[in-house]
């Protein structure tokens, strides 16, 4: 079954991760740095990779989540607006995230709005779960 919803949501996170990914390797090569170690830390690089492991982190279970909402038949609209939310928040995690500020309204929002988004969509699936199980 074709899940075009999902394939474009899926699309556009691959371009971010890669452009996250690039950042970062990016900062590695001009630091010389390949694994972050040493005194002191650079913490400007560190910040570029937990950038990119916090997306790794959260959006692959958040697709899988997604991905099985369109399977089973949710409205594309609720699907549209879930991932334009998701990719709103992560735009938002990645400006917002900096070692030296964890109360950044960025970091807040994005985190937040990433934890509730995949929440809502797992919610979601179980309820839809559920219901299939029973009927």
């Amino acid at each position: 079954m074709p899940l075009p919803i999902t394939l474009f949501y899926a699309g556009i996170f691959a371009i971010f991760a890669l452009l996250l990914s690039f950042m970062a390797g990016s900062a590695r090569g001009k630091s010389g740095i390949s694994i972050l170690h040493g005194d002191p830390v650079d913490m400007k690089l560190a910040e570029k990779v937990r950038r990119h492991q916090n997306f790794l982190e959260y959006i692959p279970m958040f697709l899988i989540v997604f991905a099985a909402l369109e399977v089973n038949g949710v409205p594309s609209m609720f699907l549209y607006i879930v991932g334009d939310l998701m990719i709103v928040a992560r735009i938002f995690h990645a400006f917002g995230l900096h070692h030296d500020n964890m109360g950044h309204i960025g970091r807040l929002i994005g985190a937040g709005g990433t934890a509730l988004l995949t929440l809502v969509c797992a919610c979601y699936a179980v309820w839809l779960s559920a219901n299939a199980l029973l009927a």
